[in-house]
């Protein structure tokens, strides 16, 4: 190519950028990372302080900390934000600060103060796991609020707190609240449809009061929380750690739920654990009749309280549609067990499931299947129960690495099981050993 011509083709690059409309490079902007966003200001004059109206802006430690960083990362941190506070035009309806790797939280509080004032509606401060942040009342000043996501921090609302009467999502994950506050906050949120806790600390009952709840994630101590006033909780997923069965009341967790449909239930592991002599409950002393489909994983098919539990839950939902189990992927090593006079539990039978009926069931869902005998009665209990069942997904993922003769002859059995549902269909598939 010509000198020349080279010449003007580096002048049409800048003229062009130059000459793009401002919403368009707002849209090139917004589709950006914001360490990237920031880095445009070089293109052109146009371009250079374009950033600052930008309404929505991530920040976290790829912002400021290099192979070559020498500053402390609080002190360029705070750097960034005075650049940021002194530039910025308009309103910012979207913040998230992570920066859960510091060894401290550098001071946010004055610029929460500014995010308060510039209608603020989606904010997510993650903050250092190592150092707990007591976060300023300022928070509870940004009434635009719609979704709001913090962790690890402490919170305190002061006494005139009216609410946040625009949240939507609230998500608190390892905060330190007080009970009677976090009842208060969530309270205080009358359009509030999802939550997400993470309350492992928490001891004393948490009543949740949020009638336009639509869906309720909770980590910890789930056996704390009682669903007091929740007409509209479509979806409730359930994550324990290191629960009692004899301090689990799903008849109070579940006090006010007539509209569950969909139930994640992630504790029957490890971390449950009962007494010597504890009998799980045969049933809930209600039925929850709108629960239509339930995600239970990590179950082993041995007679246990474990196992019992779940068939309660199961016998609970007289209209269930959807079941989906995964067994445990590891299960018992026997021979390598330290307690030699601890006994060896039983395989799942028939006699377990006799009381339980699947009148609505269409579809199973099958995890971590390897062709035990307890799985295969439960393959054939299903498909001989289910009158109404459409299709069978049996996870092959653990299946595929057994001999081939092996597995022809787990498909044989299966395929003549008896099926109460003339349009059920097995159907193998890798699922990857999670459930959806």
């Amino acid at each position: 190519m010509p000198p020349k011509a080279r010449k003007l083709r580096r002048s049409l690059v800048p003229d062009a950028l130059s000459y793009l409309p401002d919403n368009i490079i707002d849209v090139i902007l917004m589709c950006l990372p914001s360490k990237d966003a920031v880095r445009t200001s070089i293109l052109s004059k146009k371009w250079r302080y374009h950033w600052c109206r930008l309404t929505k802006l991530e920040l976290d430690e790829s912002l400021w900390i290099t192979k070559k960083d020498l500053l402390n990362p609080t002190i360029k941190f705070r750097k960034i934000m005075y650049q940021f506070l002194s530039l910025h035009e308009g309103p910012i309806t979207k913040f998230t600060l992570d920066v859960v790797h510091l060894a401290s939280c550098p001071e946010i509080d004055n610029f929460i103060y500014f995010l308060s004032r510039n209608d603020i509606q989606h904010l997510a401060l993650h903050l250092p796991l190592r150092k707990e942040y007591k976060l300023s009342s300022l928070l509870f000043t940004c009434s635009q609020l719609r979704h709001l996501s913090l962790c690890y921090c402490s919170i305190q609302h002061p006494p005139a707190f009216q609410g946040f009467d625009k949240l939507i999502s609230l998500n608190l994950c390892e905060v330190n609240i007080s009970s009677e506050l976090l009842e208060s906050l969530i309270s205080h949120c009358p359009l509030l449809e999802e939550l997400e806790l993470d309350i492992a600390n928490k001891s004393d009952t948490i009543e949740i009061n949020a009638p336009m709840l639509r869906s309720f994630d909770l980590s910890g101590n789930i056996s704390s929380v009682c669903l007091k006033n929740v007409p509209r909780l479509v979806k409730v997923l359930l994550y324990g750690d290191y629960i009692k069965a004899e301090d689990l009341d799903f008849a109070k967790v579940f006090e006010c739920c007539p509209a569950l449909e969909h139930l994640l239930f992630f504790s029957l592991d490890s971390g449950f654990s009962a007494g010597v002599g504890y009998e799980a409950p045969t049933r809930l002393p209600f039925n929850l009749n709108s629960v239509k489909r339930f995600t239970l994983p990590d179950i082993m098919l041995v007679e246990s309280y474990k196992l019992s539990y779940a068939l309660c839950l199961i016998r609970s939902f007289p209209y269930l549609e959807y079941l989906e189990i995964q067994v445990h992927e590891y299960g018992y090593d026997y021979e390598d067990k330290d307690d030699e006079d601890e006994p060896i539990p039983e395989p799942l039978e028939l006699k377990h499931l006799s009381d339980v009926t699947f009148n609505h069931l269409k579809e199973v869902k099958l995890g971590c299947l390897t062709g035990t005998t307890s799985e295969l009665l439960l393959i054939k209990f299903l498909l001989a129960e289910s009158p109404v069942l459409e299709r069978m997904l049996i996870d092959r993922q653990y299946l595929d690495h057994e001999h081939l003769d092996t597995r022809l002859q787990i498909f044989a059995e299966i395929s003549n099981f008896s099926r109460a549902s003339p349009k059920a269909e097995v159907v193998y598939i890798d699922l990857g050993g999670s459930l959806a």
